[in-house]
């Protein structure tokens, strides 16, 4: 009997793992699809809010030709844009062509949808090597300070921190041009390659617009370093802006972490104090990094159209600054609109990796 009564209690306590099992999954499903479709109400948000700021500048048309053509031209151009027929219509009209892809036409007629492939890009090559080099100053710099705490190494890193996040990226982008490229000769002065490389890589098959594959593709190991090199200054000044917050994440969550009841457990096991904060307390601390990711991509991507100016560094961001110029406020609703379903993307990508390494975020 007591082995029967034993097999009973064993049957039952592994239904409950099931179930327990199950409903965690089911959770995470939830999570995830509730996730999902808060992606569509914030996407449409984010457009409408960009479509009725560009109206409220003003006819795009008048502001883009005004002084170049006549009135009757004008007048001409706004009928055939549709920008003649009343304000409900034309936010119909652009909603139902961005559900199909059609970001919109230049002034010179050009298709939005293929500035942003074309020029897009670029600006995600920028902002990932902003990114490594958040992760390679901010992640170790912020366990330095945090296992140092309260002595002048930590104050000046929390010092170099704050700087880094608080000084315009445009500023500190002309800076380090200056000193590491006018005045040092270090590093190029901008662009993202050598002429007669990018010429070359022109013609490269698959072309994917991001140069380090381009180059990786053609098979020439001194194209690769070029585009590295090139890549280097920009990288820095959009990286460290995000950089800053990652050493004060990693930081401050590291100091919590450090005082948690596992990590005095794994000390009173004998285990080294390098072991304890890297294999234990630094794993935990790095969870808030990839919460804020979203917010710190969306920054990178704003940080990347002045970044991109200052360089010479042709993507989105560049491209933007110019339609600005030209008063193509059609092209820069287009790309706007581009970005921010962009980041709405990112921050669902964002918060599934998450609840994938957190389960506490499920419930």
């Amino acid at each position: 009997m007591t082995e029967v009564a034993a097999a009973q209690a064993d049957s039952v306590r592994s239904r409950f793992r099931l179930r327990g099992g199950d409903s965690r999954y089911f959770a995470l499903f939830r999570y995830l699809a509730v996730r999902l479709l808060l992606i569509v109400p914030t996407a449409w948000l984010l457009v409408t809010v960009v479509f009725f700021l560009m109206r409220v500048i003003g006819d795009p048309i008048s502001a883009a030709m005004g002084g170049r053509l006549t009135q009757d031209q004008i007048e001409l151009r706004k009928e055939a844009a549709g920008l003649n027929r009343p304000i409900w219509v034309q936010y119909q009209e652009y909603l139902t062509g961005f559900l199909h892809g059609d970001f919109g036409r230049t002034q010179d007629n050009q298709a939005i949808t293929d500035v942003v492939f074309t020029y897009g890009a670029a600006t995600f090559e920028l902002v990932f090597w902003g990114l490594v080099v958040a992760f390679a100053v901010g992640i170790p710099l912020g366990r330095y300070a945090a296992t140092h705490r309260d002595s002048a190494s930590d104050a000046g890193l929390r010092f170099a921190a704050i700087l880094a996040y608080a000084a315009p990226v445009f500023f500190v982008g002309m800076v380090f041009k200056l000193v590491f490229s006018v005045w040092l000769g270090w590093f190029p002065v901008g662009g993202r390659a050598s002429t007669d490389v990018e010429l070359a890589l022109q013609h490269v098959a698959p072309k994917t617009n991001v140069l380090f594959i381009d180059a990786l593709l053609y098979g020439e190991t001194s194209y690769v370093f070029d585009v590295l090199w090139h890549a280097v200054l920009p990288a820095l000044a959009l990286g460290l802006l995000t950089g800053g917050i990652f050493l004060r994440l990693v930081r401050v969550n590291l100091i919590l972490t450090l005082r948690s009841d596992f990590v005095d457990a794994a000390r009173a096991r004998g285990l080294s104090s390098r072991v304890v904060v890297g294999r234990h307390a630094t794993r935990n601390a790095l969870i808030p990094i990839i919460t804020v990711m979203g917010m710190c991509i969306a920054m990178m991507l704003g940080g990347a159209v002045l970044t991109e100016t200052t360089f010479e560094w042709k993507g989105l961001g560049y491209q933007l600054a110019e339609y600005l110029r030209a008063r193509d406020f059609i092209a820069v609703q287009g790309i706007v609109a581009f970005i921010a379903v962009v980041v709405a993307v990112m921050s669902f990508v964002v918060d599934a990796i998450v609840a994938l390494i957190d389960p506490r975020v499920r419930f």
